[in-house]
């Protein structure tokens, strides 16, 4: 009788253990399309960067080859 009690009281345990746990993956797989949701606007913004970004990003890439061309000629003349 006292072994089926404790049984019984541990089912109970598991089977709220159980839910709660459902309930946390629940939670968890909502965020995670969230987050899905956000990345794919964030790359659609990246896919179609307008003119005005992407002239900014070229010439962030020229200034940087240019300065570092400029840094490595002088960092090889000894200065």
């Amino acid at each position: 009788m006292v072994d089926e009690i404790t049984t019984a009281r541990e089912l109970a345990t598991h089977a709220s253990d159980i839910s709660h746990l459902q309930e946390d993956m629940d939670a968890m797989r909502a965020d995670v399309a969230a987050i899905r949701i956000a990345l794919d606007e964030i790359n659609k913004k990246f896919a179609t960067a307008e003119g005005g970004l992407k002239v900014l990003m070229w010439a962030g890439g020229l200034g940087s080859a240019i300065l570092g061309a400029v840094a490595g000629y002088f960092s090889s003349k000894g200065f």
